[in-house]
């Protein structure tokens, strides 16, 4: 809330002037700098949250009683009197009110993820002490319904492999070049300002507008290092801090991937030691080695010439850039359901690659759909768009090829993926610096040791910057994102606690995964 300020009276007893009953009242010093406070001090319009008859989305969050909002802040913090943008915030407000402990807002990732929609969810997971916050989701800058930004690509993302030839890669770098080209050609004015940073400083006015003098946050995978950034840029106004598949803030960037490769690769395996038990349901493989040869056949096979899968009217051409992103978004779990899932993916590209006609699941059309296809444009560009905008990637493409090169060996499916180039390659340099941890923060960090997207060492070095945070370690788990979502009570009950009572665990914690 807005409080009057004594120093315009303190600075006029100074230069010896006395106040008057007839005086005019001094100026209010701002709180938060030239410009800012407007921003900080604003009214938010709460309402439903469906934007019309269609928007099955707001419908079921209206349904559920939450209500909704846009957050107007400046496009550029250095110039708050200039452009503005709204950013789309949500609000399940706590119903236990005697027992408030305060506003919580969430982050599912990404970069790019929406959390509009979350606080129904959070609040189930929450338990019995959903009740006692005001939980808040909120669409970053440029994501969903806050201004968007959309770059008109023809994919829904820039993560593919490299291939398995240099005319694959050349091929890469022109489409890459090409991607950044058009955010540079439809949103130049803008690009400048996406970055973590300016989602940072997005919070801080969400959390002034909800009139909170601390605020409470959870963020999942890319919600854990945009976490971090604002306890760094907001040194004590954090209360409760939870970070699920927390990463190393000086490893973020993008070529984060690089860094997960041996463990995406470990997924694959033990994916495959599953899929083998199951060979006469799937029939790619009897063994862990077969199950792999089978993946490397049918890699070098649409190297050769692009598979064709599904049928009219929804069939896709995949290539040996395609099949790696296809391993790796169906190796992101451990369940049971996860990997059967994928199985199933790999059972259709085996048959495609031997020539025979294919269906598609609906989850696998999806996938396609979502990276091959230009449904998805805006997703891909601001993932992109945040990433290139936080640090400076290589701009040489030997650089890349290099490391690929170098990768192949020990990292046959996915060193080529994640050493690949990407638009950030041809992005212009990011205005700021990449943050630095410098102010230690209290908060509950939870990972899992086979984590294949945000590597458990991750977790680790950021605990060890952080020196009064707290480590929750999930062991024998592959699997990204775990509260609330991979049904470890261990886990669910650390987290519970200490949202409840605000209390970090006294040690570091060991959960084990269970059974099935």
């Amino acid at each position: 809330m807005r409080r009057t300020s004594a120093v315009g009276l303190a600075l006029a007893a100074c230069l010896g002037a006395v106040p008057t009953a007839t005086a005019t009242a001094a100026p209010t010093a701002p709180k938060y700098g030239a410009g800012l406070d407007r921003y900080y001090d604003q009214r938010l319009g709460w309402g439903n949250c469906a934007k019309g008859p269609g928007d099955t989305k707001g419908r079921d969050l209206d349904k559920a009683g939450v209500q909704c909002a846009d957050v107007t802040v400046p496009l550029d913090y250095a110039d708050p009197r200039g452009r503005t943008i709204t950013v789309a915030i949500s609000r399940l407000k706590a119903t236990d009110t005697r027992h408030r402990i305060g506003s919580i807002l969430l982050n599912n990732g990404g970069p790019g993820g929406t959390a509009l929609e979350s606080p129904p969810e959070f609040h189930a997971r929450m338990k019995e002490t959903g009740p006692r916050y005001d939980i808040v989701g909120f669409d970053p800058r440029f994501v969903g319904r806050s201004t968007p930004l959309d770059c008109g690509w023809s994919v829904g993302t820039n993560l593919f492999s490299a291939g398995l030839s240099r005319a694959s890669f050349e091929r890469q770098v022109a489409l890459q070049k090409d991607l950044a080209a058009k955010c540079r050609a439809t949103n130049a004015s803008v690009l400048p300002h996406v970055s973590t940073r300016n989602t940072a400083r997005d919070m801080d006015v969400i959390r002034g507008a909800l009139g909170e003098k601390k605020i409470s946050y959870f963020g999942y995978s890319y919600g854990t290092y945009l976490g971090t950034v604002y306890t760094q840029m907001f040194p004590g106004r954090t209360d409760r801090v939870i970070l699920d598949g927390a990463l190393d803030p000086r490893k973020y960037g993008p070529r984060l991937l690089k860094d997960a490769v041996g463990e995406n690769e470990q997924v694959l395996a033990d994916w495959a030691t599953w899929a083998a038990v199951r060979n006469d349901t799937y029939g790619i493989g009897r063994t862990r080695a077969q199950v792999l040869a089978t993946i490397d056949r049918v890699i070098k096979a649409s190297a050769r010439g692009p598979l064709t899968v599904g049928t009219a009217p929804e069939s896709f051409q995949l290539d040996d850039t395609h099949i790696p992103l296809v391993l790796l978004v169906g190796g992101d779990s451990d369940t049971d359901t996860s990997r059967a899932s994928l199985a199933e993916q790999v059972s259709v590209l085996n048959k495609a690659a031997a020539g025979q006609p294919t269906q598609l699941s609906p989850q696998f059309a999806a996938t396609l759909r979502f990276t091959m296809t230009a449904e998805q444009s805006h997703h891909g560009s601001v993932q992109s768009a945040i990433i290139c905008g936080d640090r400076a990637a290589p701009r040489d493409p030997e650089v890349y090829w290099r490391d690929i090169e170098r990768s192949r060996t020990t990292y046959p499916r996915f060193g080529a993926l994640t050493n690949n180039i990407s638009p950030c390659a041809f992005w212009d340099r990011p205005r700021e610096e990449p943050t630095e941890v410098k102010h230690d923060a209290k908060m509950l960090i939870v990972s899992a040791t086979g984590d294949p997207r945000t590597p458990h060492k991750g977790a680790v070095a950021l605990h060890g910057l952080l020196p009064s945070s707290k480590l929750v370690t999930l062991k024998g788990a592959n699997r990204h994102a775990i509260y609330g979502v991979y049904e470890n009570r261990c886990v669910d009950n650390k987290v519970n606690r200490y949202l409840a009572t605000g209390k970090l665990p006294t040690n570091d914690q060991i959960c084990s995964k269970q059974a099935g």
